[in-house]
């Protein structure tokens, strides 16, 4: 059942405090609305533009390089956990409700600066105009350390639970499928970005390539839309991972395997894990045909759902009538035309699109009138 919370407006007190030697920590603010409001398809945009606006407050050399570093990102921005639904064009949010939202650091820098933020929270998030109170912030993962992970104890397989629609990029395409090379690549990626401690990727890759494999599994896909632009075909559930006898032979490679698995709550699966794609969490492993309740907690909304699709279609057509210029401009224009046309079509005003995708605005409108005259073209 959803929680009420009390009508307040008291700045959140927070008495969290990290080790010193802390490099991966993952927080929990809890949130709540003095009224009903209506947020966007894709507020999960307005959702990372606020936090790295709260880290350019305090440290605007750290805001420009979470934004605009080439490499791995060092955080993950999970969607809002609580009670949304479809209404028309928009999802809303309830009033006396309480929605949870996670962030996660992986570096010791954006640590640091998580520290001095906790002590001086703001009073709320607004999100594009729709302020939602800042109630309390807790530690949804404990700090820890990369050499931490690496020394704690471990059993004998890695049980997963992809709690928001995850994918990865293969060959241009998504793949929704959890296969463990994938996985853990994606966790040996941020591993090697932010840890003291990087490990030969090809090696370890060709390791779990031919010693790890999927025990038990119960999974959904569904189709999402996915950051600034475009949509995803993404897998939810639980899997259990397994070794081969033989894997405990290289005990580098195998106490990796198991560190990563603990590290997937922090840095989150596949792609778009800064926009909410791709939360883990570690479980127990379970027996096969036991029920798993983790899709329950995620919310794919009709209408998200819808212009995803809508995107997609419009990308396909798009990408089409292209075909003769053809290369990677092409394809990123289809791209862009699609969503910008699909999101105009659900009412979105090209000043928000602007701002979210960081397109120029006259840019964004002459786009929105190349893609509707494509669009009749096509018919």
């Amino acid at each position: 059942m959803p929680t009420r919370s009390r009508k307040q407006n008291k700045s959140p007190q927070s008495l969290l405090k990290f080790p010193k030697d802390t490099e991966l920590v993952g927080l929990e603010l809890e949130l709540f609305l003095l009224s009903d409001t209506f947020v966007y398809p894709q507020y999960t945009i307005g959702l990372h533009a606020w936090f790295l606006d709260q880290v350019r407050n305090y440290d605007p050399e750290l805001s420009a390089y979470l934004h605009d570093g080439e490499s791995e990102k060092p955080f993950t921005v999970s969607a809002l956990d609580g009670e949304i639904i479809s209404s028309g064009r928009q999802v809303q949010l309830f009033a006396d409700r309480t929605y949870r939202w996670y962030l996660t650091a992986l570096s010791g820098r954006l640590v640091h600066w998580m520290t001095q933020w906790v002590e001086n929270l703001p009073k709320e998030l607004n999100l594009r105009g729709s302020p939602l109170q800042i109630r309390a912030c807790n530690i949804a993962h404990a700090p820890s350390s990369y050499a931490q992970l690496l020394e704690s104890e471990h059993g004998d397989t890695v049980c997963l639970k992809f709690i928001s629609p995850t994918s990865f990029r293969r060959k241009g395409h998504h793949l929704p499928l959890p296969m463990p090379i994938n996985v853990f690549q994606s966790y040996l990626r941020r591993w090697n970005d932010f840890s003291d401690n990087p490990v030969d990727q090809e090696a370890f890759l060709a390791w779990v390539d031919d010693n790890a494999m999927i025990l038990r599994h119960q999974l959904s896909s569904t189709k999402v839309l996915a950051g600034k632009k475009g949509s995803v075909t993404g897998f939810t559930g639980t899997v259990e991972f397994g070794l081969a006898k033989e894997a405990a032979k290289n005990k580098e490679f195998y106490d990796l395997f198991f560190a990563l698995g603990k590290f997937a709550p922090y840095c989150g699966t596949g792609h778009k894990t800064t926009f909410g794609l791709g939360q883990t969490r570690l479980c127990s492993s379970f027996a096969a045909g036991e029920k798993d309740s983790t899709q329950a907690n995620t919310v794919v909304t009709d209408i998200e759902s819808f212009l995803a699709k809508r995107i997609e279609d419009l990308t396909a057509i798009f990408k089409g009538q292209r075909k003769r210029s053809g290369g990677d401009r092409a394809n990123e224009i289809a791209s862009k035309w699609a969503t910008i046309l699909g999101r105009r079509e659900m009412g979105e005003s090209l000043q928000v699109i602007a701002e979210d995708l960081g397109i120029p605005y006259e840019t964004v409108k002459t786009y929105a009138k190349l893609a509707r005259r494509a669009l009749k073209s096509q018919d």
